[in-house]
C-alpha cells in the first residue's frame, strides 16, 4: 500500500502539471479571440467614422455650392427686367438658404455622431491595449510554466514508471481502473477526519483500524477507492516532495 500511495502522489502531481498547462493555453486562446473581436470592432468603428467624415465633407461642399448659387442669383437680380423674374430668383435664393440651414443641421448631427463614435473607439482601443498586455503576460507565464514543469514532469513520469514495477499486477490494474473512473484521478486516498479524503461518509472505527494495521487491502465501499491511513499518506507525500526537490536541484 505504501508503494501504491506513492504512485498515487506521483500521478496526481503529473495530473496537476498537465491541468495547469492545459488551462493556460485555453486562456491564451480566449484572449487572442477577444483581441481579434476588438480589432474587428475597431475597424468597423473607424469605417463608420470615415463615412461620417465623408458625409460632413459632402454637406460642406453642398453649402459652398448653395452659397455660390445665392451669389449668382443675387447678381442676376440686378439685371432683371420685371418683378416676376426678381421674385423667381428670390425664391431660388430662399431655397438655397434653406438647403444651407439643412446642411448645417446635418453637419452638427454628424459631428455629434462622430464624437460618440470617438468615445467608443477610444474605449475599444484602451480595452484592446489592456488585452494585448494580458496576452503578452499570459504567453510569458505559459512559456515559463512549460519550461519549469517540463523537467518536473519528466522526473515524475520516470518515478511513476519505477513505482509501478514494485506493485502487484492485479493491484496495479485495480488502481488504474479506479483512478480512470474518478473525476479527479484518485484511486488511493487517506482517511481524514474519519472519512476517505474528499468524502463526508464516516468509515466505521473497525475498518479504520484495519486500514491503520496495513495488513490487507481495504476498499471504501462508498467511493470504491483504496484506503490508506493518514500517517502513511503524510510520510509518502513528504518523501516524494524531497525526492522531487532533490532531482530538480540536480537538473539546474
Amino acid at each position: 500500500m505504501r508503494a501504491l500511495y506513492a504512485l498515487q502522489v506521483i500521478d496526481s502531481r503529473i495530473d496537476n502539471i498537465r491541468i495547469i498547462r492545459g488551462e493556460l493555453p485555453l486562456e491564451v486562446e480566449d484572449l487572442e479571440d477577444e483581441i481579434t473581436g476588438l480589432e474587428t470592432r475597431l475597424q468597423k468603428v473607424e469605417d463608420e467614422m470615415a463615412e461620417i467624415e465623408k458625409q460632413i465633407s459632402d454637406k460642406k461642399n453642398a453649402i459652398k455650392d448653395s452659397e455660390a448659387l445665392i451669389e449668382k442669383y443675387e447678381e442676376q437680380q440686378k439685371n432683371v427686367r420685371n418683378n416676376r423674374e426678381f421674385d423667381s430668383l428670390n425664391k431660388e435664393i430662399e431655397y438655397q438658404g434653406l438647403e444651407i440651414q439643412l446642411a448645417e443641421k446635418r453637419i452638427k448631427e454628424s459631428q455629434a455622431a462622430k464624437a460618440n463614435k470617438q468615445e467608443v473607439l477610444d474605449a475599444a482601443k484602451e480595452k484592446l491595449d489592456d488585452r494585448q498586455k494580458d496576452l503578452e503576460l499570459k504567453k510569458e507565464e505559459l512559456d515559463e510554466i512549460v519550461e519549469e514543469t517540463k523537467r518536473e514532469e519528466e522526473i515524475l513520469v520516470k518515478s511513476s514508471e519505477e513505482a509501478q514495477k514494485s506493485i502487484d499486477d492485479r493491484l496495479l490494474k485495480a488502481y488504474h481502473r479506479i483512478r480512470g473512473a474518478s473525476r479527479n484521478g484518485l484511486g488511493v486516498v487517506p482517511i481524514d477526519r474519519d472519512a476517505s479524503a474528499g468524502s463526508f461518509i464516516t468509515i466505521p472505527p473497525q475498518k479504520q483500524l484495519d486500514v491503520a494495521a496495513r495488513k490487507k487491502i481495504i476498499v471504501d465501499e462508498h467511493s470504491g477507492r483504496l484506503l490508506v491511513d493518514k500517517e502513511l499518506a503524510e510520510e509518502e507525500t513528504e518523501r516524494i516532495d524531497k525526492m522531487l526537490a532533490k532531482e530538480l536541484k540536480k537538473a539546474k
